[in-house]
């Protein structure tokens, strides 16, 4: 038996072409199954305010009395930002209104608060799609440590303009 030359010598069993074997897809269609049941289950606990609600600012009944709330402005801040942006922000403070004037005479803290916290964002924190209700929270967060508890309800963002 002669060989030629360039062509090696091969195993029949190499040359065989090899087929992927198909795995289950059992786990897939699970998978699927349950992310549904859990968005689904998600979206009615919060719809029912069993979780993540809290106190809700919007009164189921239309003839339900208001709460006794007041709207105080936030002097406008401009914040430059490390990327060479400029920040222009305004925003009005939800405030329990026998609290108004208590809140009016802290606003030099509750401005300077805000403008530390505005100013401190990186540029990547403006790229989140949630960055007005992040912002909000935060701001709330920091507001309430300054003038206390149970003195403003919400911080209501009135201008946001990167430019």
């Amino acid at each position: 038996m002669s060989q030629k030359r360039g062509m090696p010598v091969t195993d029949a069993a190499a040359d065989a072409p090899t087929t992927p074997r198909k795995g289950s897809k059992l786990p897939l269609i699970l998978g699927v199954f349950l992310a549904m049941a859990g968005a689904s289950g998600g979206f009615f606990t919060v719809r029912a305010g069993l979780f993540g609600g809290g106190e809700s600012h919007i009164a189921a009944d239309p003839a339900a009395p208001l709460p006794d709330i007041a709207f105080v402005e936030v002097d406008p801040i401009i914040a430059s930002l490390p990327d060479d942006r400029v920040l222009r922000f305004r925003a009005q403070l939800e405030v329990v209104a026998p609290h108004v004037g208590e809140v009016q005479k802290m606003m030099p803290r509750v401005v300077d608060v805000m403008n530390g916290y505005l100013r401190a964002l990186e540029p990547a924190d403006f790229q989140h799609p949630a960055v007005l209700p992040r912002l909000r929270g935060q701001l709330l967060r920091r507001v309430q440590v300054v003038v206390g508890d149970g003195r403003v309800r919400d911080v209501l963002i009135m201008e946001f303009v990167l430019s």
